[in-house]
């Protein structure tokens, strides 16, 4: 849903919750990158997820 350097927000249906430790990859498996969830939001029987990476700026994450 959003992207940028240091934080991504995206919707989840995983059993996510606040500090837990994701790994995130793009299209191509080269491009991976660790992170830690630093918000949730539930809305709706959604559930938005707001991460921070780990290593500091992503530079290949880009916005959908």
């Amino acid at each position: 849903e959003f992207a940028g350097l240091e934080h991504v927000i995206f919707i989840s249906s995983l059993p996510l919750e606040f500090n837990d430790s994701v790994r995130l990859e793009g299209n191509r498996k080269c491009f991976s990158a660790d992170a830690t969830v630093v918000a949730v939001q539930y809305h709706d029987g959604r559930k938005a997820l707001a991460v921070k990476f780990l290593r500091g700026p992503c530079h290949w994450m880009m916005p959908l």
